[in-house]
Formats: C-alpha cells, sequence, structure tokens
C-alpha cells in the first residue's frame, strides 16, 4: 500500500492544468501543408511568433496538437533558415505547457531559433513515454510516438519551416518524462539531433537495479491510471520485454550519445527559492526520484569520458518555475552548441533494434530474436566492426565512386564489393550459427 500511494502521488504531482491563449486571425493563410505522413488539421495563428496547430498521423491514429514559435522577425528575413530546438513537455502536460508556464516565448524572443512544442500524450493524459507502444490495440489507437515525433514531425517541420535541416541544426529537450524522451530520442537518433538536454528528467530508466522498481512503477502506473489502458502497453512487460526496456533506456546507450552536446538540470526535491507555502510532499518526492535518475545517468558520462553540462542545484522541486529558469540558463549554451556542432571522427551506435539506418549506415539483422542486442563500431572508409547475432546485412554511406571495386575482408574471408549507383557497398556478415547461441559474435569487416 506504501508503494501504490507513494506512486499514485507521483503521478498526480505532474498533472496540471493549462491556459489556452486566446487566438488571432491571421492576415494570410498558415503556411502549413501536409508531408511526411503528417496531415494539417488546423493552424491559427495566436501572434506574431506563435502558431497553434492540430496535426493527425497514421501513427496515432487521431490528431494532437502542436505549438510553433518562430523567429521574431521571421517573416522579415524571408532566405533566412534557423536551428530548430524540439521541446517536450511532462507527465500529464501538453503542447501549450512551454508558453503558458515556462516562459518559452520570451525566453527566446530576438533569438534565431524555431521552437517546436509537440504533444507527448493525448488530451493531457498522463503521456506516452517516447516509445512505439508494444500493444497498439488499446483505446488509444497505435500510440507509436516515436514514429510521429522522429520520423515523421521532424520532416515536416523541414517541409514547412525553413530550418536548418541538418543535426547541426536540431536540439532536443524536455522536462521530467519529456527529459528521458529527449534523451531517449537523441541516443536512439544520432544523427538527428546535435545537442539535448534533461530539466528534472528519467534518463536512467533501466540499467541501474534501483532505477527499475521507480521507472516500472511510475510507467505502468501512467498507463493503468492516467491513460486508462492496461500497465504493460508500452514497453511491455519486464519479465518477457525486458529488451525493451533496456533498448530505449538512453543510460544503456552512452556510446551513442558521444559527439551530441548534453545538458541536465536537477535538485534534491528539497524546497528553494520558488516554493512558498506549505511543503508540496508530492513536487518534492518526484524531484528526488528524478534526481536520482539523472545522477547516474551522469556517473554513467563520466565513466565513458563523455563530456557534459551538469548543474545539480540541490534545493528545488518538480514544479515549472524551475523549468522556466533552466531553459532560460539552456538557452545561451544552446545557441553556442548549434553554432559549435561536435563531431566524431568514426561512428559508433549501439542498438536492440532488428533493423536501423544511422548517419548514412544501414543494418538489417537476421536473427531468432525480434530484439536483440547489436553493435555498429569504428564505422568509416575502411571498415567496421559488427556485434551481434545471426547474419547481418550492412549497407555503407554513399562514399565510393559508383560501379567502383574494393576488396572486403569479412572475418578471416576476402571478397569483392562494388558499388552500387549510388556509391554504397552491401557486405553480408556472418556474426553467429546455430539457434541457440550463448553470445553474440563480433567480426571486423576492412574495406580496401
Amino acid at each position: 500500500m506504501r508503494l501504490t500511494r507513494f506512486v499514485t502521488a507521483v503521478l498526480i504531482s505532474l498533472t496540471g492544468l493549462v491556459a489556452v491563449a486566446a487566438p488571432r486571425a491571421s492576415a494570410a493563410p498558415p503556411p502549413f501543408v501536409d508531408a511526411a505522413g503528417v496531415h494539417v488539421v488546423s493552424a491559427t495563428q495566436l501572434d506574431e511568433r506563435l502558431w497553434a496547430l492540430s496535426v493527425a498521423a497514421p501513427s496515432l491514429g487521431r490528431a494532437v496538437r502542436l505549438r510553433i514559435l518562430l523567429p521574431t522577425g521571421y517573416a522579415d528575413h524571408p532566405d533566412a533558415r534557423y536551428p530548430v530546438l524540439y521541446l517536450f513537455h511532462g507527465t500529464s502536460g501538453g503542447a501549450d505547457d512551454w508558453v503558458t508556464q515556462g516562459d518559452a516565448e520570451a525566453t527566446t524572443a530576438n533569438r534565431p531559433l524555431v521552437v517546436v512544442m509537440p504533444d507527448a500524450g493525448f488530451d493531457d493524459d498522463g503521456g506516452g513515454w517516447f516509445t512505439n507502444w508494444v500493444d497498439p490495440h488499446t483505446g488509444l489507437g497505435p500510440s507509436q510516438w516515436e514514429t510521429f515525433h522522429v520520423d515523421q514531425l521532424v520532416p515536416w517541420v523541414d517541409a514547412n519551416v525553413r530550418t536548418v535541416a541538418a543535426r547541426a541544426g536540431r536540439a532536443i529537450a524536455g522536462l521530467s518524462q519529456g527529459g528521458f524522451g529527449a534523451m531517449s530520442y537523441a541516443a536512439r537518433h544520432p544523427d538527428l539531433f546535435g545537442v539535448a538536454a534533461s530539466f528534472s528528467g528519467a534518463p536512467d530508466i533501466d540499467r541501474d537495479l534501483l532505477a527499475v522498481p521507480f521507472s516500472t512503477a511510475v510507467i505502468e502506473g501512467t498507463a493503468l491510471y492516467l491513460d486508462g489502458v492496461q500497465p504493460e502497453a508500452m514497453f511491455g512487460s519486464r519479465l518477457t520485454n525486458e529488451i525493451n526496456w533496456a533498448g530505449h533506456d538512453p543510460a544503456n546507450l552512452i556510446g551513442n550519445l558521444r559527439g551530441t552536446s548534453l545538458f541536465m538540470w536537477t535538485a534534491s526535491g528539497l524546497p528553494g527559492q520558488y516554493d512558498t507555502g506549505a511543503p508540496d510532499l508530492q513536487a518534492i518526492g518526484v524531484e528526488a526520484i528524478t534526481h536520482a535518475s539523472t545522477q547516474m545517468f551522469h556517473q554513467h558520462l563520466q565513466e565513458a569520458g563523455i563530456a557534459s553540462f551538469y548543474d545539480d542545484y540541490v534545493f528545488g522541486t518538480h514544479t515549472f518555475p524551475y523549468w522556466a529558469r533552466d531553459l532560460r540558463e539552456f538557452i545561451g549554451p544552446l545557441m553556442d552548441a548549434l553554432a559549435h556542432p561536435l563531431s566524431t571522427a568514426a561512428v559508433t551506435y549501439r542498438t536492440v533494434d532488428t533493423a536501423w539506418t544511422q548517419w548514412g549506415w544501414t543494418v538489417v539483422n537476421h536473427r531468432p530474436q525480434p530484439q536483440a542486442w547489436g553493435e555498429l563500431s569504428g564505422a568509416d572508409g575502411h571498415g567496421f566492426t559488427l556485434s551481434g547475432f545471426g547474419t547481418a546485412d550492412v549497407t555503407t554511406p554513399a562514399a565510393y565512386v559508383p560501379g567502383s571495386a574494393h576488396p572486403v575482408t569479412v572475418g578471416s574471408r576476402t571478397g569483392v564489393a562494388t558499388a552500387d549507383a549510388a556509391g554504397r557497398l552491401h557486405v553480408s556478415v556472418p556474426l553467429t550459427s546455430g539457434l541457440l547461441v550463448l553470445g553474440a559474435g563480433k567480426v571486423r569487416v576492412s574495406i580496401g
């Protein structure tokens, strides 16, 4: 009972009502069109910079809200292109939150920056936890949130707004559940986002044993009590789908974040300067949980030798005044990080996904397990190392002369691969044999 009441308090603390800005009619038709599987249901200009949209996509099965802040003077500079910050709300929040409670419009005024604030849940329910739900047949519909945010919304924004449509021009950030989402998306799609930030987030939900009971209770509690669906709808059962939880946990994907500018703000939950009146035990408790998660994640970054900005300001609770301050403190370093993007000489990418494309490399695994750990490491024009199970088909970036032949050594065997019309090489890599294997195979592939 104590755990149930505690988890309930955690969930309740993240709910809230948001005010809706009064719409202002636009003098011109909205400049938004359908693209990348996203359908524009409606678009209303609220002020010179802020647009309120309703958009729909098959990945979600229903319309959700989207807020876009354009740079000051956007219409006066028709040839200018701008970087984008994807900014996410927390549990039981919505697309309006950062505008109505987080001072996002004032904080980004006069900055050459587009701010995109999408729903990450339906109608201010608990939220989708930034994953493609294992159970797509609940009453909420498909709930393929990662597909919507990453595969559809990002290209839709690039098609509709004058953006810097490249990794160096994209940042992602969020509070609480949105902080998890920002780090998870950045770790699972490092070729898309050059900057990632978490404000009181939960970037460790699986790697550390201490994180597991809290993350499981909160996520499954969100599904059951706030979303009104079966508790294992999002990531699946911890007993049978643990690999899926692990594969979405940023703490398990630390190496993927090398070359990403990382920022974190967190507090212990002890009341601070913005807390007045009687102590808010719920806000204290939730901040304590996210504090522990952020601390563990930061420690893993340090162990891996990955630099990050980390501000543990100790005194503060899980409330919007602190996140608004975090955003104000973040905006300057964000613009600097976008102006000076980090890079890596060779590609390393770890995932549980069967098929994936990152940095121009594509890997398709053929194995008995639908999900299993695999890693491409040290990948450049001269070769790569691949680990995993079964057999994998690897396609390189378009870095070779079309039709050119290249000696390729896979383990101890050497052959010849011919670049296709796009300048890509295709290599089949045997990793393990047999249906039952005790461990992953690891093979070095050299390209001459």
